[in-house]
């Protein structure tokens, strides 16, 4: 599960609140178990990303606060601005989409293959059985997430230990795999 909001792509928070309260108000614990259940478990944001989030879009005019309930919970709604912001939005995945589908298609094998990712992503777990795939995508997701976490962390510290540690660490991990590579070529021949 991605806990950092470095590995979140810019803007990926406010749409998922928008796209949350698009569909009933909601407070802002329930808009966290959503974004949970829309990631089908990928990502639970921490309620120090979501709630100064509920407060900068009702500063702004893009969600209002309903009067509570007897639950006693601060339920938030889209207001017209709100419903205009998610539009502008939406237009931006949709601009995205269209990007990384054309992106995919060039790519004849992936094409024909089916792959909805993009080729650098999940290429080597073709052919490989589904407990295989979904060990490697954690594994994946993982280093991805612990790698801009050092990044971000090498960036405000300015580490040049740290940095020259990561960097010999992450050169012998591609000298390991290309030795991986060449014996699996050396097996083709």
């Amino acid at each position: 599960m991605m806990r950092h909001t470095a590995m979140v792509p810019k803007g990926f928070i406010r749409y998922q609140v928008l796209e949350s309260l698009d569909e009933k108000p909601m407070s802002g614990s329930e808009i966290i178990d959503e974004i949970e259940k829309r990631t089908s478990g990928g990502w639970k944001p921490s309620p120090g990303s979501i709630y100064p989030l509920l407060a900068w879009l009702q500063d702004n005019g893009h969600i209002k606060e309903l009067p509570t309930e007897q639950s006693g919970m601060k339920r938030y709604e889209l207001t017209g601005s709100g419903k205009a912001l998610l539009e502008e939005q939406r237009k931006i995945i949709a601009g995205q989409r269209k990007k990384m589908e054309a992106y995919v298609r060039s790519h004849k094998r992936f094409r024909q293959e089916g792959f909805p990712s993009p080729p650098f992503m999940f290429a080597m777990l073709t052919g490989l059985p589904e407990e295989k795939i979904v060990e490697a995508r954690k594994t994946m997701r993982k280093l991805a997430a612990v790698f801009f976490e050092l990044g971000r962390n090498i960036e405000e510290h300015a580490s040049e230990e740290a940095f020259d540690e990561a960097l010999k660490l992450l050169n012998n991990t591609a000298e390991k795999l290309e030795e991986i590579n060449k014996r699996l070529k050396g097996a083709e021949k």
